[in-house]
């Protein structure tokens, strides 16, 4: 079970869990997203759930460990690159219409839309009035998808300024982290206060009752896994389910609100 580590002072410090305690708790975890599949292509549903993050949050990470053991012909993840001339041409929402689920699919967006009410905004690569635009319609169109019969579910993975700036660092050393490596990353931590800005707005402006946001404290990578893969478990309905391994830890994993802005839950 992971617990609590002390500082010095007493403290609560982040939590920790051993590696071999996370793999057992892991393999349990993704016995129970097969179980998941096999309902949701019996049954014909269609589940979207979106990752959204700073850099270095550890988004891929926990997709990586949810569609592990899934089928792929299910199962897509969908990580949009850079708009095209004809993208930015186009609604702005047409892009990402294809790659929604159709019907027995499982659709996992490593980032989203909502890039432009965060890197877009921040890194001026929107006009304001495309960012208003964008933020007075969003919340129609999930609404759309949800009537059309969308599961969708919305998580923000939220690390903490020293733990970004330590991974950043990590993909600079780390052979098989290159790839992470792109010129937004120097200005991830530089422009730390803005993009703070940009989640709280959008965070406040974006959650409701019908596609809420789900915050996740981050900077345990292995904890941040078990824990997303609870939430989505417990909000999804399959034959079968083991409720004894889906208790999420509410320290953790919880539905956002803005007092946890306030209050410092929420990486200031």
């Amino acid at each position: 079970m992971s617990k609590d580590r002390k500082q010095a002072d007493g403290a609560p410090s982040r939590p920790h869990i051993d590696k071999s305690e996370y793999r057992e708790q892991l393999h349990g975890l993704q016995i129970e997203l097969v179980k998941l599949q096999k309902h949701f292509i019996a049954s014909n549903e269609k589940i979207l759930v979106i990752f959204e993050g700073r850099d270095a949050a550890g988004k891929d990470g926990t997709i990586k460990r949810i569609v592990e053991h899934l089928s792929p012909r299910e199962t897509r993840v969908v990580a949009l690159g850079k708009p095209s001339d004809r993208d930015k041409s186009a609604w702005y929402f047409q892009r990402y219409v294809p790659h929604l689920p159709t019907a027995q699919e499982f659709v996992l967006f490593n980032r989203s839309w909502y890039n432009r009410a965060g890197v877009e905004l921040v890194m001026n690569f929107c006009t304001e009035a495309e960012y208003k635009e964008f933020m007075e319609t969003v919340l129609e169109f999930e609404h759309m998808l949800v009537r059309s019969g969308v599961k969708l579910l919305k998580y923000y993975l939220d690390v903490s300024r020293e733990e970004q700036a330590k991974r950043l660092k990590d993909r600079e050393t780390d052979p098989l982290k290159q790839w992470k490596i792109s010129p937004i990353d120097a200005q991830a931590t530089k422009l730390w206060d803005e993009y703070s800005a940009a989640r709280n707005e959008m965070l406040s402006r974006t959650h409701n009752p019908a596609t809420p946001w789900t915050v996740v404290r981050a900077d345990n990578k292995r904890i941040t896994r078990l824990n997303v893969i609870r939430d989505i478990l417990t909000r999804l309905s399959y034959d079968g389910k083991n409720l004894n391994v889906l208790r999420t830890d509410p320290q953790v994993i919880f539905e956002y609100d803005e007092t946890h802005v306030r209050n410092g839950t929420i990486a200031p």
